[in-house]
């Protein structure tokens, strides 16, 4: 019996970008991959990009206070 899958259509991969590496970057690249067992590249490259992406998500919120009203609700 085949399986169906179903996928959500916003999340089915249609859309491309290229990224140029220089060849000091992609041996840097290739090195890291093959020390930790990367086994696809693709996945590596866009679960990179989107956790940075996310932090800066995170790290660029807004909040109620601004640094220095932070600083006094921490204890030293």
């Amino acid at each position: 019996m085949k399986r169906k899958y179903h996928k959500e259509p916003d999340l089915k991969r249609v859309n491309s970008k290229v990224i140029l590496f220089n060849n000091k970057e992609l041996t840097a690249i290739n090195g890291y991959c093959k020390k930790y067992s990367v086994e696809n590249k693709s996945q590596f490259m866009r679960e990179s990009i989107i956790s940075a992406v996310l932090k800066k998500f995170s790290d660029d919120y807004p909040t109620l206070w601004d640094d220095s009203q932070l600083k006094l609700f921490t204890k030293y």
